[in-house]
């Protein structure tokens, strides 16, 4: 039986909270866009992963709509609509629209929103979005090429895009425990308010909001909400003992890296990784749209793979803007995304059994050329960044799916060593 089933609107943050679920021990599947098929074979933690953060606002919502069907066929009870710890967003949404179309579908009547990520630095505060020290319009997301963040007060960012009040649980009612958090949340039910947005800068302070709110048929978040979830189901006795089953098997060592991310952290892990000598071929949008990928699928045909090269359309913010000033934002990304994309299914058909992709874009357009539809989890690399396996052309393939603000500047380092690992 499914005991939740979650929908996140990127592939990274599918991964991400795949990775945090099966820390608990409890059975998880990630299905790689909405099945086609009735559910079958489910787990205790459904997930569907959807490519809509910037997709047109009815896009998102109607296939949001479809994956809540979906969960619904398989047994699910509870919903978690997972987006990012920065709220990417725009005033259009999607965050909202699609939670309101959500909470529309379960005859619900109120949600909250907490994209908090403590153990990655994200926190909440009087309903202010930080990353690390810094205001999120005052980070490196507020010059992100397709969301960027130039508002760090979520009630702010988040009215626009719903139809009814936004208000507040603050940080002192949640310092209290669960029991003042829920007094707050059924408060504010009562005078019809619908969309919560809830403050958290701890962990506990999470576990507190959870215990609060777990019961709601919709929660909104990043993937450290959920977090608590399982040990909460099982004092509920909704889900059975830890289940420690999930594991992988060897993957061949020949191994791609792939970035379409711009972030500031993705821009340090692409110069240490350049640092340690491994082959790496920048891809320039403005090349790419005068003369096509081919000269840089010509370079990866002559590299050696088990040196694990590197492709990687990561840069500066200036040469972001630049690209997508004479190409405009959509076709800028697209072009980078579709070179990626040959890229990857041109590795794994030269052998490549192991992905390293950084940038929630760039894990949707990748893991959808090469025809994955389910994955596996396997160890976490970094916070919210698991392996994951899964079959592509006939072949058992290996991909770290990598948010582009998350992990260390080692992380492509580390992801090849923690796969050796035992």
């Amino acid at each position: 039986m499914t005991v939740l089933g979650c929908i996140a609107d990127d592939f990274t943050g599918a991964t991400d909270l795949a990775g945090l679920l099966a820390r608990s021990g409890a059975p998880v599947r990630l299905r790689i866009g909405v099945p086609q098929t009735p559910p079958a074979d489910t787990a205790a933690f459904e997930i569907v992963a959807l490519k809509t953060r910037t997709a047109p606002v009815a896009q998102a919502v109607a296939e949001s709509r479809a994956a809540l069907a979906w969960l619904r066929q398989a047994g699910a009870s509870r919903f978690y609509w997972k987006y990012c710890s920065t709220f990417d967003s725009t005033p259009r949404g999607n965050i909202g629209p699609v939670a309101e179309a959500l909470l529309a579908d379960l005859g619900a009547t109120q949600t909250i929103y907490c994209p908090a990520f403590p153990e990655n630095g994200r926190t909440v505060f009087m309903g202010n979005l930080f990353v690390w020290r810094q205001l999120l319009a005052e980070s490196p997301m507020k010059d992100h090429p397709l969301t960027p963040m130039t508002d760090s007060n979520l009630l702010r960012l988040l009215a626009p895009q719903v139809a009814g009040p936004v208000d507040l649980v603050e940080r002192t009612s949640v310092a209290k425990g669960a029991g003042a958090v829920r007094a707050a949340l059924d408060a504010l039910k009562a005078r019809g308010v619908a969309h919560v947005i809830v403050d958290a800068i701890t962990q506990a302070d999470l576990d507190s909001v959870a215990a609060a709110a777990w019961e709601m048929p919709l929660l909104t978040g990043g993937s450290a909400l959920a977090l608590p979830l399982p040990a909460l189901y099982r004092e509920a006795g909704l889900l059975d003992a830890a289940d420690t089953t999930q594991g992988s098997e060897p993957v061949e060592a020949a191994t791609l890296l792939l970035s379409g991310s711009c972030s500031a952290m993705t821009r340090a892990q692409v110069a240490a990784y350049r640092e340690t000598g491994a082959p790496a071929f920048r891809l320039d949008p403005l090349e790419l749209a005068r003369s096509g990928p081919q000269a840089a699928l010509d370079w990866l045909a002559a590299q050696d793979l088990a040196r694990a090269p590197l492709l990687y359309a990561t840069a500066e913010p200036e040469a972001v803007r630049a690209a997508q000033q004479q190409l405009g934002t959509e076709q800028a990304g697209a072009i980078v995304e579709a070179a990626l994309a040959a890229a990857a299914t041109l590795g794994r058909d030269r052998g490549a059994r192991r992905f390293i992709v950084a940038g929630g874009e760039t894990s949707g357009a990748v893991t959808q050329a090469l025809g994955v539809t389910q994955l596996d989890l396997g160890a976490e690399i970094a916070p919210g960044v698991p392996w994951t396996f899964a079959r592509s052309g006939g072949h058992r393939v290996a991909l770290a799916l990598k948010s582009g603000n998350f992990g260390t500047e080692s992380f492509f380092t580390d992801a090849r060593e923690r796969l050796e690992q035992p």
